[in-house]
């Protein structure tokens, strides 16, 4: 397979968008990508068309139902699930976890215990510490190494997972310091004490092939707009799990899954914009269907982030004054880097390199937990450098030269 960046790049409009006169750089995929051409026009598409709310008895009312039905077999497909009816749609990640963990925190009783990772994002932290509270179960976070390059730490999650344990919340790959976790080995060690494992592959979901049966994920919940497609939450689940627990929902609303997981109407515009954010990452590889197709493109994609990676990594090491927060090389990490410029606020140096025409993050990026663990919480946090397949190595080598020139004014300060 090759890798045309260039003719990947021309299928995404905002890519043309220029700064002073500059490209614009979009280096803040980890908070959200830019948009494919497809899927701007799947979604304009079904709205100039005319719609209908599902269930509808005429034609509008039956293309609003196909929309939801190619939307699920997507998504599906894009997780490796069982099938479509494993498949669930929200507003954001954060919504439907916070939906999900009200109705596992019924099935609890005082004293039982769930265990979440300082390395993810809170909303795979917050709405657990909350259901916990309220069923009077008790929270036990599992640790990362700042020495180990951010790593999970074993000793730490072999502690945290025991026989009171009902849930194990982890992240597939830190959206602050891009650690990516084995979520495979998590699971076994919840399954062997009977607990459920909830992934949040928000942050993977650009950069690795999500397989929800190989890693053998309980429930799993992504973002379409982190791969290329609007905002919408997409989330997986074990059938027999979707049609055992009670959902949080109104009386009205369907009975059994997956609808009973989808709190009132859903955008239906953007379900048809994830059909094609999905098709349009299995058209990058190549295959006999759609999952295959999949799993090749998401390999040529990590191919093409490793080389952006191991570029941005030996440049940004070589700059007195950056220091670099996470793994120093591009083994078991994605493209996504925490740095610090010595002498210069995080706000200030997205500023000014945002001015530039270099679009990065700062602050904490809803990592709570992981900038307390590196003690930035009270110190405006970090700055976040995060790059995806249609980043080019022009641009790493842009954003490489405004750090140094950065550090060298932040240290004469």
């Amino acid at each position: 397979m090759t890798f045309d960046v260039e003719a990947i790049r021309s299928r995404f409009p905002a890519l043309r968008r220029t700064v002073g006169g500059k490209p614009a750089a979009y280096l803040d995929g980890p908070g959200g990508t830019q948009v494919v051409d497809g899927a701007i026009a799947a979604m304009a598409g079904l709205m100039e068309a005319g719609g209908a709310n599902h269930g509808g008895l005429y034609v509008t009312g039956r293309e609003t139902a196909a929309t939801v039905d190619a939307a699920r077999a997507a998504v599906a497909d894009f997780f490796n699930a069982a099938g479509p009816d494993e498949i669930a749609f929200g507003q954001n990640m954060t919504s439907i976890t916070l939906s999900v963990s009200r109705a596992l925190a019924w099935t609890w009783r005082p004293g039982d215990e769930v265990v979440v990772t300082r390395l993810d994002h809170d909303a795979n932290v917050w709405p657990w510490v909350l259901a916990a509270r309220d069923a009077d179960a008790t929270v036990r976070f599992v640790d990362f190494d700042p020495a180990a390059g951010c790593s999970l730490d074993p000793a730490s999650l072999e502690k945290a997972i025991g026989p009171r344990t009902r849930l194990v919340a982890v992240t597939h790959a830190s959206n602050a310091v891009g650690t990516v976790v084995d979520v495979a080995a998590v699971a076994r060690m919840a399954h062997q004490v009977g607990a459920l494992v909830y992934v949040d592959a928000v942050h993977a979901a650009p950069h690795r092939r999500i397989d929800v049966q190989a890693a053998d994920a309980d429930f799993a919940v992504a973002s379409v707009y982190k791969f290329f497609g609007p905002h919408t939450g997409v989330f997986y689940g074990r059938h027999e799990l979707l049609a055992s627990l009670d959902a949080v929902r109104i009386r009205p609303a369907p009975a059994v899954p997956p609808g009973k997981w989808e709190t009132g109407t859903q955008s239906f515009e953007s379900l048809a914009g994830v059909t094609a954010a999905v098709d349009y990452l299995a058209s990058l590889g190549e295959g006999s269907h759609r999952r295959e197709r999949l799993t090749t493109a998401m390999q040529a994609v990590a191919a093409h982030e490793a080389a952006l990676s191991g570029r941005f990594l030996a440049g940004v090491a070589e700059i007195p004054g950056v220091r670099l927060h996470g793994r120093p090389d591009a083994v078991g990490r994605t493209p996504t880097f925490a740095v610090e410029v010595a002498g210069l606020a995080p706000a200030e140096v997205a500023r000014r390199l945002g001015d530039d025409g270099i679009f990065v993050w700062h602050g904490d990026y809803y990592a709570v937990e992981v900038m307390k663990r590196l003690g930035r919480a009270d110190r405006g946090g970090l700055v976040r450098i995060g790059f995806v397949h249609y980043n080019t190595p022009g641009e790493v080598d842009r954003v490489l030269e405004a750090l140094g020139r950065l550090a060298a004014e932040g240290g004469a300060t």
